[in-house]
C-alpha cells in the first residue's frame, strides 16, 4: 500500500482528482491531477531553484469536495494542502515557487508577503510534522 520515496522537499499530487469543480476529466478522460502532476514536472524543468522539489502522484488525498489538490511537504516543516488549481503551467510554477520558499523555510512557515499569487486562497489545511505540533 504504502511506496518509499525520497524523504526531501516534494509536491504530492493527487492523480484522481477532478479538472475542475464541474468536470471530472478533460476531453480526452483525463483526471485534473494527472494533468497537474505533468504540468508539474514540465514547469520543474531544468530550473536550479525548483529543481530539488521532488513531484510524486498519489490517489485521492481524500479533498473531493476540492479539485487539482497537492501537498507541501518538507523534512521537520509544517506541512500543507493547498487545492482548486487549474491543471496549467501558470498554477504549477506557481506551486512549485511556493515549495522552495516552503522547503528553504525554518519551519515551513513563508511569510505571506512572499507568497506566489498563484497560490493565495488555495490553502486548506496545514498539518504539524511528525513529533512537533505548531506553538
Amino acid at each position: 500500500m504504502l511506496r518509499a520515496v525520497d524523504q526531501g522537499p516534494c509536491v504530492v499530487v493527487c492523480s484522481t482528482c477532478r479538472v475542475s469543480a464541474d468536470a471530472r476529466e478533460d476531453e480526452q478522460g483525463r483526471r485534473g491531477g494527472a494533468l497537474l502532476a505533468e504540468a508539474l514536472r514540465e514547469a520543474r524543468g531544468d530550473d536550479p531553484a525548483i529543481a530539488g522539489i521532488a513531484v510524486e502522484e498519489m490517489p485521492c488525498l481524500f479533498a473531493c469536495s476540492r479539485h487539482c489538490v497537492v501537498q507541501i511537504r518538507a523534512p521537520g516543516r509544517i506541512g500543507y494542502v493547498l487545492g482548486d488549481f487549474a491543471p496549467d503551467g501558470e498554477a504549477a510554477r506557481a506551486i512549485l515557487d511556493y515549495a522552495a520558499l516552503h522547503a528553504a523555510s525554518d519551519h515551513g512557515q513563508v511569510p505571506y508577503r512572499q507568497w506566489p499569487a498563484g497560490v493565495k486562497g488555495h490553502f486548506i489545511t496545514r498539518t504539524p510534522p511528525e513529533g512537533f505540533v505548531v506553538a
